[in-house]
């Protein structure tokens, strides 16, 4: 099935719903762009260029898409503007594919993971991170995997408590210890609970603190290589949360964590009340770090896997 496969219809009301405001704003714009013009030149793609920047798809990889669609401009000979959007989708999909973005399976492990599958998800205070790893546990759980939570935030009881709320609300156990203790124990108590109840899903929830980047590798750094003890392979999925409706303060808290350790999934939430959408865009791009999941809302159905191209077509219209 090609790029523009199969999406259910559900998920594509969610996912255009999510994304409503984005999707106003940046036709908002592209329209004033083309307004009363009838091709694609020079002084076209100027104002596209600056369209994308204010969606914060950021400035590299705003230049990045213009120069690939003055490529199909001069190839093309003749671009109308009615042709605009459906350059966009394209280009913007295939950069995504070039840049590591592949799409992932529907809330689903690898086959030849032999032991529990452990995410480890990092990120500030106040992106969405405890919610997100509720969401998860849900998605998961439904589709038959037995699943386990580590409250390895031990700085702030709130934290530990929303989880353990998260834990009841859906359904799945929760490990934790009282407050103040050391993250990597709860972690090494969570991975021993998960062996024993032969959990197919280990998520661990990190402090939210940016003390200083030093202090910050450390403390992951412990966790994970305590983890190991247990199970040599984990943690399999260090899961970046960052919050969309932030727009560049994103990318700053990426590079942080993305320097502090070895990132290598991103989940971008809150993207359904800001017209910020095209971060999710930049940071992918600029990472080279895919995209796993989005967060649409505050239901709990509502944390999607990340298609690029429905991502795409849902941003930029049909």
């Amino acid at each position: 099935m090609g790029i523009f496969g199969f999406f259910s219809g559900e998920k594509k009301e969610t996912l255009d719903r999510g994304l409503s405001k984005a999707r106003e704003s940046v036709f908002s714009r592209i329209t004033h762009v083309i307004a009363g013009r009838s091709r694609v030149d020079d002084a076209v793609l100027d104002d596209l260029e600056e369209v994308l920047i204010m969606s914060d798809v950021g400035v590299e990889t705003t230049l990045k898409i213009i120069k690939r669609i003055e490529k199909r401009v001069a190839a093309d000979k003749y671009v109308t503007t009615n042709e605009l959007t459906g350059l966009l989708r394209e280009e913007i999909a295939a950069l995504l594919t070039e840049n590591n973005s592949r799409d992932a399976g529907d809330f689903a492990v690898p086959a030849d993971c032999a032991g529990p599958y452990v995410i480890m998800v990092v990120g500030v205070n106040g992106v969405g991170k405890t919610t997100t790893i509720g969401k998860l546990a849900h998605q998961f759980k439904k589709n038959g995997l037995n699943v386990c939570l580590g409250a390895a935030d031990t700085f702030r009881a709130a934290a530990v408590e929303q989880l353990v709320a998260w834990g009841d609300r859906v359904g799945v156990p929760v490990v934790r210890q009282k407050m103040g203790a050391d993250p990597a124990s709860v972690a090494f108590d969570t991975l021993n609970s998960a062996k024993a109840g032969r959990a197919d899903v280990v998520i661990i929830d990190t402090a939210g603190r940016l003390h200083n980047k030093v202090n910050l590798m450390n403390e992951l750094t412990k966790i994970k290589n305590v983890m190991k003890k247990v199970l040599p392979d984990a943690p399999q999925e260090i899961l970046l949360v960052l919050d969309g409706s932030t727009g560049q303060n994103a990318f700053e808290q990426a590079r942080q964590f993305t320097a502090a350790t070895e990132v290598n999934a991103l989940a971008v939430t809150k993207l359904d009340g800001t017209a910020k959408g095209g971060v999710v865009i930049g940071i992918s791009d600029q990472f080279h770090i895919p995209v796993k999941y989005i967060g649409l809302g505050e239901g709990v159905e509502d944390l999607q896997v990340f298609r690029r191209a429905e991502f795409v077509n849902s941003l930029f219209g049909e």
